[in-house]
């Protein structure tokens, strides 16, 4: 390849870096932000809110997102990356207004559930976006520099969170979530209007996407993809609506537990970017394993008193642990799944995720009511980070995907070589 065809490329890819992180940063922005505000909703009285509404609020949210996750995968490898990608940053913007200007608990329940939708779309558009444009030995770096962009909006909702709160009311916070909808000429210009190229035997492939996914080709490692994502989005959503609320509880300031979690976050986006060279070398399988394990060992020590000093070491591994291991399974998925498919995979896999999303803040809400001790949450957290290895220890050591698209099939092979 010359030098002035491959400059370009590499303009491109940057491009679509850029704007595949400004995207994402609306996700962790949103991902984070009720966790945040939290424990300044609890105690804001007008709203009547418990510990309790915390859970719910997040499990609303999460609500949304399988639809919106399905729908857009699908949309996407059907008619092109564009138009829903711009549908759903429009969407988002909309609601997030929505939320900080709500006047009560019901239309802020409203608008969560409507946030959901938009957010569950953009992660699968944008994941296959980013791996459509990246080069095969260069996709899960690529990818992890994306959703890097997670953990920075995650931080931006955390300082912001340590900056202003208690002093201005909570709600101010979802304000700077309405302004991604001034990215949207940018996603007109940057994404393909077409649908990912498929081979001509494949022709039918386009009516069929989702019930491909359940062929004897893909059934078994579909399934358990399904089964990774749901525990690693019960982990991660679990971890971000209430890792404040837990180390309040555990006797820390909110000042303090909003450090834990700026340093949680700054751990996943640091961490994913060191470990997707390692990942890139053939090693992904294992290094999603380890994310997994990573994530049970470090919020049990963080369990325990320590020094202030290990104690954010600690959150930092936590949070590469817990929200690595989602963006280590994306990866899994996007380099497993054929262009043609890598949409619909990565669209209905995070979906079907999403249910763990549902289920994981509701799920700690209970656990921490139910049991007095201020380690229980920590110990909630560890069970599904445990069960999601368990489940990507039963990957195959060397996928199957289809043989007609040699670019994706070297990716996947990359994907259990380990």
């Amino acid at each position: 390849m010359s030098s002035t065809t491959a400059i370009p490329a590499r303009r491109r890819q940057v491009g679509v870096l850029v704007l595949a992180c400004l995207i994402l940063l609306v996700d962790g922005y949103d991902l984070f932000t009720l966790g945040t505000v939290g424990p300044s909703l609890v105690d804001y009285k007008p709203w009547g809110a418990t510990t309790s509404t915390i859970g719910l609020l997040g499990s609303v949210t999460a609500i949304g997102m399988p639809f919106g996750s399905a729908l857009a995968g699908w949309a996407g490898d059907r008619w092109g990356r564009r138009v829903p990608m711009a549908v759903a940053i429009i969407w988002v913007s909309a609601s997030m207004l929505g939320a900080a200007l709500a006047p009560g608990l019901g239309f802020f329940t409203v608008v969560r559930f409507c946030t959901g939708i938009g957010i569950g779309a953009l992660a699968p558009l944008v994941g296959a976006f980013v791996t459509d444009s990246a080069p095969p030995h260069r996709r899960t770096l690529h990818l992890m520099v994306a959703l890097g962009a997670l953990g920075i909006g995650g931080i931006a909702s955390s300082l912001l969170g340590r900056l202003l709160l208690p002093d201005v009311h909570f709600q101010w916070l979802f304000l700077p979530g309405a302004v991604p909808v001034v990215i949207v000429p940018l996603v007109w210009r940057l994404v393909p209007a077409a649908p990912p190229p498929h081979e001509p035997a494949l022709a039918t492939a386009r009516r069929n996407h989702v019930v491909q996914l359940l062929s004897p080709q893909f059934r078994r490692t579909s399934m358990l993809f399904w089964g990774a994502t749901f525990m690693s989005m019960a982990l991660v959503y679990s971890t971000s609506s209430w890792l404040p609320t837990v180390m309040v509880k555990a006797g820390y300031d909110l000042g303090s537990s909003l450090d834990f979690l700026m340093t949680f976050t700054m751990g996943a986006v640091v961490g994913g970017l060191v470990l997707a060279p390692i990942a890139d070398r053939g090693h992904l399988r294992i290094v999603t394993l380890g994310t997994f394990l990573l994530a049970a060992v470090a919020l049990l020590v963080l369990s325990t008193p320590q020094p202030r000093p290990l104690l954010l070491v600690v959150s930092a591994l936590a949070g590469l642990g817990s929200l690595g291991c989602q963006n280590m399974v994306a990866a899994c998925m996007t380099a497993f799944y054929p262009p043609h498919l890598r949409g619909t995979g990565l669209g209905v896999g995070l979906g079907v995720g999403r249910v763990g999303a549902m289920v994981g803040p509701t799920y700690l809400s209970a656990v921490t009511g139910a049991f007095d001790s201020p380690r229980a949450g920590f110990y909630a957290f560890m069970i599904p980070a445990v069960l999601g290895a368990s489940v990507i220890a039963l990957l195959p050591r060397r996928f199957a995907p289809s043989s007609t698209e040699p670019a994706s099939a070297e990716a996947a092979a990359t994907v259990a070589r380990s």
